[in-house]
């Protein structure tokens, strides 16, 4: 039996697949703060004309440029796993398969489109990026890749992130990057959040907010995001492309794939090659897993809403829980986000992707669980899809369903290891954020149409 399926260097896709060429109906378009939909020129101050052409384009097939490719190769392809052990120790008739992401230079998924944002500011002539960060892992990702291209980098780290992961901020560091506790009293938008809150633990949308500010005041600076946003989730899914190549050496496909779901690049990374196959009428199960202390798919609106917590960003169609929802300082600091992408927003609204939130509990157990029979300590973003994939061949145990499950490991826990210590000490507790809180913060939403 397989346990490691590897493609060679010479299988690593040459073009990204694009979801908006398969979904029944065209994405909501971003508005503009008159309500009015918003063209390149808008976003012009922050993006390439590269990656703005990337974010409206239908075009199914986009080609990776080769030096993109040629730094992609120092990891990729990725190994697919056959979690035999993991199996086993469940007693499930379900054969469970991971994407393993982690043996990427920054541990995760998040450097397949690092390369691809630095590749393509060089290419216009920026000198600087700036970006935000919440457990580290897109901060280090975006460090490494501007020491490439050769781009200052600073990164916004959301405070409660800086303090619980300090080696992702020294590993950001090692590549070059210059790094602050978000909310900082560098911008008007972190004065104005100080203001409010002295003792603030940040969120992402606030980080979004300082350096999305810091990008749009100086022409030599451009804003590079690590999730949400259409050209994002396009880089990911060289993930999804390479995992159907490697089933198909196997002979094998999946009836349900898991992946973690902040603001959608891991899930739709993973997920959306297969969606062209579910929307060619293909039996297949796509599910988004997010914590159930920020539960934007499975109890926020469908609304327009800002990308940012003071409102910087265009309104973008999405499930949100409020821009100015303010997330506990759970673990998985990389899902601490109020909104989602709008592409990943949209199919589940029209039923074509499924969404359940996981206890913080359950996540670091199956944690612990696949680290005992896999071996390797998955981040605690990376333990919600564990934790679903567990559930499901559980439930397969009980029912005597053979299904195929594949998830995505998105990143390794090696600087997560105080949120263990905590789990094993007792200290951590669910949270489930409370209706009320949620509907507060919905208020606030901004009027538009749509």
């Amino acid at each position: 039996m397989k346990t490691k399926i590897l493609l060679k260097e010479t299988d690593m896709p040459t073009h990204w697949y694009n979801v908006m060429a398969d979904m029944p109906n065209p994405p909501a378009p971003p508005l503009g703060p008159d309500g009015q939909p918003v063209g390149p020129d808008a976003l012009a101050a922050i993006f390439p004309m590269a990656l703005i052409e990337q974010e409206m384009s239908q075009q199914r097939w986009i080609e990776i440029p080769e030096e993109v490719r040629e730094i992609l190769r120092l990891w990729r392809p990725s190994p697919l796993y056959r979690a035999h052990r993991l199996e086993q120790a469940l007693k499930t008739p379900a054969k469970i398969y991971y994407k393993n992401e982690a043996v990427s230079p920054a541990g995760s998924h998040k450097p397949n489109t690092a390369v691809a944002q630095a590749y393509y500011n060089k290419q216009a002539g920026i000198k600087r990026l700036t970006t935000e960060t919440g457990a580290g892992q897109w901060g280090c990702s975006l460090a490494l890749a501007g020491q490439m291209f050769g781009l200052d980098v600073r990164v916004f780290m959301v405070k409660i992130s800086y303090q619980q992961k300090p080696y992702r901020r020294s590993m950001m560091q090692t590549w070059g990057a210059d790094v602050f506790a978000s909310p900082t009293d560098m911008t008007a938008a972190g004065r104005t959040i100080l203001a409010k809150d002295p003792e603030s633990q940040g969120s992402l949308g606030i980080a979004i907010s300082e350096a999305v500010e810091e990008a749009a005041q100086r022409d030599d600076t451009n804003y590079a995001l690590g999730s949400v946003l259409n050209h994002v989730l396009l880089h990911q899914t060289i993930i999804g492309e390479e995992a159907k190549k490697q089933l198909e050496m196997v002979g094998d496909y999946p009836d349900m794939i898991f992946a973690p779901c902040g603001g959608g690049s891991n899930f739709g990374g993973i997920a959306f090659p297969f969606f062209a196959d579910k929307a060619a009428g293909k039996e297949i199960q796509l599910v988004a897993v997010e914590p159930t202390s920020c539960p934007t798919l499975t109890k926020g609106v469908y609304a327009y809403d800002f990308g940012d917590a003071i409102g910087l960003t265009p309104l973008m169609k999405m499930f949100t829980l409020g821009h100015d929802f303010m997330p506990p300082g759970i673990h998985a600091g990389g899902l601490r986000y109020h909104g989602d992408s709008p592409l990943v927003s949209q199919l589940h609204q029209e039923g074509l992707v499924d969404a359940i939130a996981v206890p913080q509990l359950e996540t670091f157990e199956a944690g612990v669980l696949f680290a005992r029979t896999e071996g390797i300590v998955p981040a605690p973003e990376s333990t919600h899809a564990v934790a679903a994939a567990v559930r499901e061949a559980r439930r397969c145990a009980e029912t005597g369903e053979p299904k195929t499950l594949l998830f995505n490991l998105s990143g390794h826990g090696h600087f997560d290891m105080s949120s263990y210590d905590r789990y094993f000490a007792g200290e951590l507790q669910d949270y489930a954020y409370p209706e009320e809180a949620i509907q507060e913060s919905l208020r606030h939403l901004p009027k538009v149409g749509g």
